[in-house]
């Protein structure tokens, strides 16, 4: 399978400013991302999707391609996934005929992914013949314990007939298990991309690891994520 790399990377952020570029660890938060990336084995090729001139010149220092700049209008607030794909698919095409069987989705606010994983569900996507493997991490919040509001009325965000028969106050444990997208891995066919859609009908999961699980959107995630890469490097030296 040729699976194809793509770093969605662009330089604006209102959360943190430049935090593609935030130090974590002592280098730029984008670097985490691309030397994970270059270490796998199953990408046939890597590049980073970015607006941004500075952010483009620290991910060749680092090693990924970056064959084009994207569009300001693919680098909104609010721009989803899809047409940043299918702008990068498109882009490459054009440019020299390479078509990829697949897109890995490698976020680089999920910095602690190792070049395993990303090995891992590219395999998983090629041996099952699945349209996308997501990862998903297992959440204890369960939408059978929440609510949203109604004028100014708490009212269940799940309006069924089980949770009126047994109201919000169960155990959790006995609630089916609900798992959220983890953001750490996600690989989807080309096919299923140029279609319209970044899943396509049959998606399979990838439980990500929780201890390396970090989500990087705000200056007090990124004191946490110290936190944890200090930890990370205990646990590196025991083993060894």
């Amino acid at each position: 399978m040729k699976a194809l790399g793509v770093i969605p990377a662009r330089g604006g952020s209102k959360s943190v400013p430049r935090k593609n570029l935030h130090l974590l660890g002592g280098k730029p938060l984008l670097a985490w991302t691309i030397e994970s990336a270059r270490r796998a084995k199953a990408l046939d090729r890597l590049i980073v999707s970015t607006d941004d001139h500075e952010i483009a010149e620290v991910a060749r220092a680092f090693g990924a391609e970056v064959p084009f700049l994207r569009p300001a209008a693919l680098a909104a607030d609010d721009t989803p996934d899809l047409p940043v794909f299918q702008h990068a698919l498109r882009a490459l095409r054009e440019a020299g005929g390479y078509v990829p069987d697949a897109v890995v989705h490698l976020r680089p606010t999920q910095p602690f992914r190792t070049a395993e994983e990303i090995d891992a569900v590219v395999e998983r996507l090629e041996r099952t013949g699945a349209d996308c493997v997501k990862s998903v991490r297992l959440v204890s919040e369960h939408p059978f314990k929440m609510y949203r509001l109604a004028d100014d009325r708490l009212v269940p965000y799940l309006d069924t007939p089980e949770r009126r028969r047994r109201g919000p106050d169960v155990p959790r444990q006995s609630l089916e298990p609900v798992y959220l997208s983890a953001g750490v891995v996600d690989a989807v066919r080309r096919a299923v991309i140029e279609a319209g859609s970044t899943e396509g009908e049959r998606v399979v999961p990838w439980l990500a690891d929780p201890s390396r699980y970090v989500n990087l959107d705000s200056p007090r995630d990124f004191e946490i994520a110290e936190a944890l890469l200090a930890a990370l490097g205990r646990d590196e030296e025991r083993r060894r």
